[in-house]
């Protein structure tokens, strides 16, 4: 086994294990139960193969949800990341704006539900602009903290050797930026799978937070704990899916901090 094998099963190791204990002891601890809102585990790991993996009732119960994601949380990344360039770029703008930012920020997506149900329907762009304003925040003030975090000694030796700004923007302030960026990101991505559930609830005839609501209507216990694994287990591959891309893009970065670390 190579280095670099053995620190992936490490890793991979590290994370899987108490999940698979938590597993085993619920598994044993639910066996003999009779309660009628905590069945037994064997019965939530049927209902959830039954209905999260059986490729016939993916496009109406996983899809629609993965489409409106996606869509809400890119338009938030996208426009976090645009705003936050020009109001860390733009002192004086930053300031004149940020007691607006903060009380805006301050709100939950959720509790604008109504407004944006009055202003927008219930249709499939209510839902992806409500993500998007969820979601957009973490994104927005961890971009202006980024580009206020680089160096100024970088930024006025470009300016000195008269570096065009959209050259400086792209080899200098996303890449100091853009681990800020990235934590920012993370943090969106929670938010946007609460506010993703809580929106199909409303007016929806699919996807994850359907499918819950529908479950605990009809009293089907076992489906609507099946429901909540098959949420947690999502949000944890989409979790994977922006570590991965995250290590790609700051590959850089990494090697900095070791060589910065190895430095006596």
């Amino acid at each position: 086994m190579t280095p670099s094998t053995a620190r992936v099963a490490r890793t991979i190791g590290l994370e899987i294990w108490l999940p698979i204990v938590l597993v085993v002891v619920w598994w044993f601890a639910s066996a003999n139960s009779t309660s009628v809102y905590f069945p037994p585990l064997s019965s939530i790991l049927g209902s959830f193969a039954h209905d999260w993996l059986d490729p016939a009732a993916l496009p109406k119960n996983l899809v629609p949800s993965l489409q409106l994601l996606a869509l809400g949380y890119l338009l938030a990344v996208v426009t976090g990341i645009v705003l936050g360039l020009v109001l860390g770029l733009v002192a004086p703008l930053e300031r004149a704006t940020r007691p607006l930012l903060e009380v805006l920020r301050a709100i939950p997506g959720v509790a604008l539900l109504p407004i944006f149900i009055v202003l927008f329907g219930i249709d499939l762009q209510m839902k992806v602009l409500l993500i998007a304003f969820g979601a957009f925040w973490p994104v927005l003030l961890n971009t202006i903290d980024g580009v206020r975090g680089i160096e100024p000694v970088l930024l006025d030796v470009s300016r000195v050797f008269r570096v065009g700004r959209m050259r400086r923007l792209v080899s200098i302030v996303l890449p100091g930026a853009s681990p800020q960026i990235f934590a920012g990101a993370r943090t969106a991505l929670a938010i946007a799978l609460i506010i993703m559930v809580v929106s199909e609830t409303i007016g929806g005839n699919g996807g994850v937070g359907y499918f819950l609501l529908n479950a605990q209507r009809n009293f089907a216990i076992s489906s609507m704990w099946g429901a909540i694994l098959a949420l947690g287990i999502l949000g944890y591959l989409l979790n994977i899916v922006l570590r991965i891309i995250e290590r790609s893009v700051l590959r850089w970065h990494r090697l900095q901090q070791a060589r910065l670390e190895s430095q006596p």
